[in-house]
C-alpha cells in the first residue's frame, strides 16, 4: 500500500513537472511595432504623398521573426538582414514592398533605406508588449480584376492591349478574374484587449496612377492611412501585397506622357480604392475575436529551391522563401518576386479546413528576387508576366515552390512524420 502510494506521488509529481514544462515552452508571446517616414528629404520627382516602413516584431521564448512593410515597387538587402538578425536576435526579417509603382528607388537612395529599416526595428525592439493574435477573411465587391485575358485566337493579352471586345486598361471596370475577393487581417492586441497592429493582406497592384510622376503610395498609401485614422492613429498599420503579378486595380488612371503633361492624374482613384479596402479591413479587425485557448508560438522554416531559366536554359537562380506557423493557427507562406494569383488562391483552397492561410508576395527574406512568376497555365497562355518581360524562371518554378511550402508547413505543425506511422 504504501510502495503504491509513492508510486502515484511520484507519477502526480511528474505530471506537474510536464505541465510546467509545456507551459514554460508556450511562453508568451510578445509584439512590438513602429512607423517611420521612408521619404527620402529630396527625392527626384515631387511628393503627393508620403511614404512609410512599418515594422512588427514577433516573439514567443526568443523564437523572434520581423516584418517591414514598406512603401516601395520592392526591397532586397541581405547584408542588412544579416546585420539586424544578429543585432536584434532575429530568426528571420521580411521586407515586405507593396509594389507601389510611385515609389522611390532604394537603390537611389541606400543609405537612407538601410538607416529608415534599422530605425523601424530598432524603435519595435524597444517597445515590446505582451500581445495576442487573431486571424481571418472578409471577402466584397470585386475592386481588381485579372489583368491577362484571353482573347479570341485562344492566347492572353494584357489588359493595355485593346481590340473589339476590351478596351484599353478596362475603363469599363469589367470584373475580369480569377482574383482573390478577400481581404485578410492579422490583428495583435495587448493583453488589455486594445489593438495595436494590423497586417493587411489583399492581392492586387499598387499602380491606379502608375504614370503620375510624383512619389505616392497609391491605393495602399490610403487603405492603411485610412484604417489608423479608424483607431485613432492609435495602431500601425501593415499592407503586405499577395498574389498579384497579374492583378491590376479597378480604378486605373491613363496615366501622364511625362512630367511636364499638364494633365492632372486623378489622385481620387486612389482615395476612392483605398477607402473601399479600408472599411472592409476595419469591419474585420473589429469582429476578430482572440481565442484563449490558443498556445502561443512562434515557428518559421525558411527553405530555397533551385531552378534553370525558362528561354535562357544556361541560367541558373536559387529562390529564397519562408514557411510560418504562429499559434497553431495562422500559416503564411511567403514568396518574392511577382507571383500569380493561382498560387494564393490554392495555398487558400489547401489549408482552409485547418488553419488561416495567408500568401505574403513580394517579400524578400534574401537570396535572388525572380520578378514574375506565372502558374503553369498562364504560362502558356501567355502575355506580360506570364511569358513576356524580365527574366523568367522554368515552368513550374512556382508549383515547385508552392509544393515546398505546403510541405515544410505540414513539418512545422508535426503531421510530416520522419518514419512510418501506425498502421491501426
Amino acid at each position: 500500500m504504501k510502495t503504491t502510494k509513492f508510486c502515484m506521488i511520484l507519477l502526480l509529481s511528474y505530471c506537474f513537472s510536464l505541465s510546467g514544462n509545456t507551459a514554460f515552452a508556450a511562453g508568451q508571446l510578445k509584439a512590438g511595432t513602429a512607423k517611420v517616414n521612408l521619404t527620402p528629404a529630396e527625392p527626384k520627382k515631387p511628393v503627393h504623398d508620403p511614404l512609410y516602413a512599418r515594422s512588427l516584431i514577433l516573439d514567443v521564448d526568443g523564437n523572434r521573426v520581423a516584418f517591414v512593410s514598406m512603401d516601395v515597387i520592392s526591397y532586397v538587402n541581405d547584408k542588412l538582414s544579416e546585420t539586424l538578425k544578429k543585432k536584434y536576435n532575429l530568426q528571420e526579417i521580411f521586407y515586405c514592398a507593396s509594389h507601389t509603382h510611385s515609389g522611390v528607388e532604394p537603390r537611389d537612395f541606400p543609405q537612407w533605406f538601410e538607416d529608415r529599416v534599422t530605425e523601424s526595428i530598432d524603435l519595435a525592439s524597444k517597445d515590446m508588449f505582451d500581445a495576442r493574435i487573431s486571424a481571418g477573411f472578409r471577402s466584397f465587391p470585386q475592386i481588381c480584376f485579372n489583368r491577362l485575358v484571353v482573347r479570341d485566337d485562344g492566347w492572353a493579352r494584357e489588359i493595355w492591349t485593346y481590340d473589339d471586345h476590351y478596351l484599353s486598361i478596362n475603363t469599363e471596370r469589367r470584373p475580369f478574374g480569377p482574383v482573390d475577393p478577400a481581404v485578410g487581417i492579422i490583428k495583435v492586441e495587448d493583453t488589455g484587449g486594445n489593438t495595436r497592429v494590423l497586417v493587411m493582406n489583399y492581392a492586387c497592384h499598387t499602380d491606379a496612377v502608375w504614370a503620375n510622376h510624383k512619389v505616392s503610395a497609391d491605393w495602399a498609401g490610403v487603405a492603411t492611412r485610412l484604417t489608423e485614422d479608424a483607431y485613432d492613429k492609435k495602431i500601425n498599420c501593415l499592407f503586405i501585397n499577395g498574389g498579384a503579378g497579374n492583378i491590376a486595380p479597378m480604378f486605373k488612371d491613363p496615366g501622364r506622357k511625362g512630367p511636364d503633361d499638364p494633365r492632372e492624374t486623378d489622385y481620387n482613384l486612389i482615395e476612392r480604392m483605398g477607402k473601399l479596402l479600408s472599411i472592409e479591413a476595419v469591419k474585420l479587425a473589429k469582429s476578430l475575436r482572440y481565442d484563449p485557448e490558443e498556445i502561443p508560438s512562434v515557428k518559421v522554416k525558411t527553405d530555397s529551391l533551385a531552378f534553370t531559366g525558362r528561354f535562357e536554359k544556361d541560367k541558373h537562380y536559387s529562390v529564397r522563401f519562408a514557411t510560418l506557423y504562429l499559434n497553431s493557427k495562422i500559416a503564411i507562406a511567403t514568396f518574392p518576386g511577382e507571383p500569380f494569383i493561382k498560387f494564393q488562391l490554392d495555398w487558400k483552397d489547401d489549408l482552409k479546413e485547418e488553419a488561416t492561410p495567408f500568401f505574403f508576395g513580394y517579400v524578400s527574406n534574401g537570396g535572388w528576387w525572380p520578378t514574375y512568376v506565372p502558374d503553369i497555365k498562364s504560362a502558356a497562355l501567355g502575355g506580360f508576366g506570364a511569358d513576356q518581360g524580365p527574366t523568367f524562371l522554368e515552368v513550374g518554378a512556382g508549383e515547385a515552390i508552392m509544393n515546398r511550402q505546403l510541405e515544410n508547413y505540414y513539418i512545422l505543425n508535426g503531421r510530416m512524420r520522419s518514419k512510418p506511422g501506425p498502421t491501426n
